[in-house]
């Protein structure tokens, strides 16, 4: 089959994005206990279980926890693997996801967009999208996010298998769907069902561009920096007070400058402070530490641990404190011991026309939770970009190509 001249109905893709990226299912750091975390991710899910019954999906189903899994049989009679592929239904708390007004470019003139009379995307602050000259472009009215991360995604799923459906003469074997909640706040995989999924390896359709595969994230811990100070009136406070508000600061300014998001690339790794709170009594900071070596990583933890032994032979054992949490590793541990599993990937990629670019990903994804659980899972792309605010994107052209990818790589898997 060439890949390259399967149809995809491109009105229908860009009705179901649009109609995905309507509905507000953003995710709640604050509430993270919970799974989902919001309740309005149901919202998604419920006419997403409703879709996939349509087009005749089996096993569907639709936990308490908002997990949605299915499976489309296997139409061969040969050997092989189960293949699974996932999206996740939430948006990034990072900006708005209510009352999305998703709106279409058609052929794009590689100009400045105009969102609305404040915000423009502007070609000079993104220069790569002057590439997307001539394609349709989905974007925002700049008050919210478009929600392509990951609705996209899901959109892709849904129609790879529609068209695997309506075209029997596509051999493949039995194929796994699941689309998740609360991937945004690293929770994607917490209450997963490897069984209930039953696949042998899958891939997350979670990505920007779709020349680019990820087998690779980083290694990714948190940290609390607590500090228990002594509070007594300023005019009596000499040798008496401890200050924890400032010894916060004082914490925060002994990591290394050149280790924060903003002076890294491409595989060095960071420490960023996500939050910092407090008094002269109390005060809290809250850190994530990433590094796709996981060396490097326990090294960044080292120096925060010399910070605090620091400060407390300064003020006092037990004045500052650290609590560290890993949260997930980096999915190349396991996926370099299976290079069959990026191989189909890539040679689809190249069957498409594009050159494909090997790219670790600067975060995690679902696939870096699964493939840790008994599940390879690397990450494919679907053409959009500037995620989790109002910039954000989505090259319909390139979403076409994606669901030609899933049904490229669906077939390839059936003669493994």
């Amino acid at each position: 089959m060439n890949i390259k001249e399967i149809k995809v109905e491109s009105d229908r893709l860009t009705e179901r994005l649009i109609r995905y990226c309507m509905i507000d299912t953003q995710s709640n750091p604050d509430n993270e206990d919970a799974t989902p975390s919001t309740e309005k991710q149901f919202d998604l899910a419920k006419l997403l279980v409703e879709e996939l019954k349509e087009i005749g999906i089996q096993d569907v189903s639709l936990d308490e926890h908002c997990y949605i899994y299915g499976k489309l049989p296997s139409n061969t009679n040969k050997s092989c693997p189960t293949v699974g592929f996932l999206a996740h239904m939430d948006t990034a708390p990072d900006f708005s996801g209510k009352d999305v007004k998703p709106r279409v470019i058609e052929n794009f003139d590689g100009c400045d967009i105009k969102l609305n009379d404040s915000m423009t995307i502007e070609m000079e602050s993104f220069p790569w999208m002057r590439e997307y000259k001539g394609k349709r472009l989905m974007v925002t009215d700049g008050t919210t996010l478009l929600g392509a991360d990951d609705k996209a995604g899901i959109a892709c799923i849904m129609e790879s298998l529609i068209y695997l459906k309506e075209h029997p003469e596509i051999e493949h074997g039995d194929i796994a769907v699941s689309f998740t909640p609360d991937e945004e706040i690293g929770n994607g995989v917490r209450c997963f069902d490897v069984d209930k999924f039953g696949a042998d390896f899958a891939y997350t359709i979670d990505g920007d561009t779709i020349s680019e595969f990820s087998n690779e994230t980083f290694n990714a811990m948190s940290a609390k920096i607590t500090v228990k100070g002594f509070s007594i009136h300023p005019g009596s406070a000499k040798d008496k007070m401890i200050n924890a508000g400032r010894i916060a600061g004082e914490f925060a300014a002994m990591l290394p400058g050149h280790m924060t998001p903003e002076h890294t690339e491409n595989r060095e790794g960071f420490m960023h402070l996500i939050s910092i709170e407090g008094d002269c009594s109390n005060a809290e900071l809250t850190y994530i530490i990433r590094d796709h070596d996981k060396e490097k990583l326990l090294e960044k933890k080292f120096i925060m641990e010399k910070a605090v032994e620091y400060l407390n032979g300064i003020y006092g054992e037990g004045v500052v404190n650290a609590t560290f949490r890993d949260s997930y590793s980096n999915m190349y541990e396991v996926l370099k011991d299976k290079p069959e599993i990026t191989e189909v990937a890539i040679e689809t990629i190249k069957e498409l026309g594009y050159t494909p670019s090997i790219k670790p990903v600067r975060g995690g994804t679902d696939g870096s939770g699964l493939t840790f659980m008994g599940v390879p899972c690397p990450n494919l792309g679907t053409g959009g970009g500037n995620f989790h605010g109002p910039f954000e994107y989505c090259v319909i052209d390139e979403l076409e190509d994606s669901v030609r990818l899933v049904v490229g790589i669906a077939e390839k898997c059936a003669k493994l």
